[in-house]
């Protein structure tokens, strides 16, 4: 344990060290494109509707924060009815229901999550305060919300016959992780943001169904589709076709194009496929972990796996977006990825560790992130000598 603390107290210091010299070359915001059609003919006019009674004194900041505390939110309540995700199994009558409310109230949750996720971008254009700061802050926040919101997804149908299995719905989450991921990942080697559809349609998507849930219970998706496919599983197949189909071809296309008409940032094969390695280390490391746990983590306690995977994730991925907002090469190895690795190894070597464990990783990632996180946004607003959470007075 305490070599557990030690480790965490010199990984901090170096994110202190590192994020001080990275957020300090920040310069500029790259090109966003959104082609959604839902996003172009339905959200962005609603979203135009709704940032005007918004006042201009309200730093965009504070909207996409409010937001994202509106996804954790959903993620407490249902950790709080639901931790073990055995709610929805109606053979498991030692874990009551998830009342029918906290749908309700998870649907409106995720619908001003989502909606002032929406305005954050267009209220800084309307007070004139868009920077980088605003982006960082924006899609830095955006990784982490991956996990919140498909794990209160995963209660709806629960550890059931009619859904997936913790294992199964580890790779789900990771399905996700990747979608979003090669969005930044693309942007770091054309220069532009091509918002993927998929976004719009899953926060809508995951709103429809807790209204639905809210109204007829989790009852209401234990039916079973042509084919004997259940409900849940047809959710995780179309999130892989999704990415089979749309985003990594979409992805590639768009670096091809890049480099064919010399409008990307024409960087060396090595160089464009750099933060691919940190992912990949991710990815190896922490799936070996779960498929091959002593005690079955992932069967144990699979929130706890899912907040931490996701956390780390998400330090990676904002790592990316400094990168890419700096124009810079892309760590090939992050420090938050060591604590996972030591949890994973002592899980063969001290078995009966393996949960403790995975608790520790968990703290460690989460203040390590949080620490990553506010240190960038200090640095920067000192070098642009702004506030992060207040629009600063204009000197006419």
């Amino acid at each position: 344990m305490m070599q557990a603390v030690l480790s965490c107290s010199m990984y901090l210091i170096y994110i202190e060290l590192s994020c001080v010299t990275q957020a300090l070359v920040i310069m500029r915001v790259l090109n966003c494109v959104d082609t959604s059609p839902l996003s172009v003919y339905i959200m962005h006019p609603f979203w135009d509707k709704v940032v005007q009674y918004c006042p201009k004194w309200v730093a965009p900041n504070v909207l996409t924060f409010s937001g994202f505390l509106f996804t954790v939110l959903n993620f407490t309540m249902f950790a709080s009815y639901d931790y073990y995700l055995y709610a929805s199994s109606d053979d498991k009558p030692q874990y009551p229901p998830i009342p029918r409310w906290v749908f309700a109230l998870g649907a409106f949750n995720v619908f001003m999550g989502h909606t002032l996720d929406g305005i954050d971008g267009k209220q800084a254009r309307r007070t004139q305060t868009s920077g980088p700061l605003g982006e960082l802050f924006d899609h830095g926040l955006d990784s982490w919300t991956t996990m919140w919101i498909t794990v209160c997804m995963y209660s709806v149908f629960g550890r059931t016959d009619h859904s997936v299995s913790p294992l199964r719905m580890y790779f789900i989450l990771w399905s996700v992780f990747i979608n979003f991921y090669l969005t930044h990942w693309e942007k770091y080697n054309t220069g532009v943001l091509f918002l993927p559809w998929g976004y719009d349609i899953s926060m809508v998507g995951t709103t429809t169904v807790f209204i639905i849930s809210s109204i007829g219970g989790h009852e209401t998706w234990k039916f079973m589709l042509p084919g004997e496919i259940s409900v849940g599983v047809m959710f995780e197949i179309a999130l892989y076709v999704t990415a089979i189909l749309t985003s990594l071809p979409v992805v590639l296309w768009n670096i091809y194009k890049s480099y064919r008409d010399k409008t990307g940032k024409m960087r060396t094969f090595l160089d464009a496929i750099r933060p691919l390695i940190p992912l990949s280390i991710l990815f190896a490391i922490s799936t070996i972990w779960v498929m091959h746990s002593p005690s079955n983590i992932v069967e144990k306690d699979p929130r706890i796996v899912f907040l931490t995977v996701g956390t780390i994730f998400s330090n990676i991925c904002c790592r990316l977006i400094v990168s890419q907002m700096t124009n810079v090469r892309c760590e090939i190895f992050s420090w938050i990825l060591l604590p996972v690795g030591v949890a994973a190894a002592f899980s063969y070597i001290l078995p009966s560790t393996d949960l403790a464990f995975t608790y520790v990783v968990a703290i460690i990632s989460l203040l390590a992130h949080i620490h990553y996180g506010t240190c960038v946004v200090r640095q920067m607003c000192r070098h642009f000598r702004i506030h992060t959470f207040r629009i600063k007075d204009r000197v006419d």
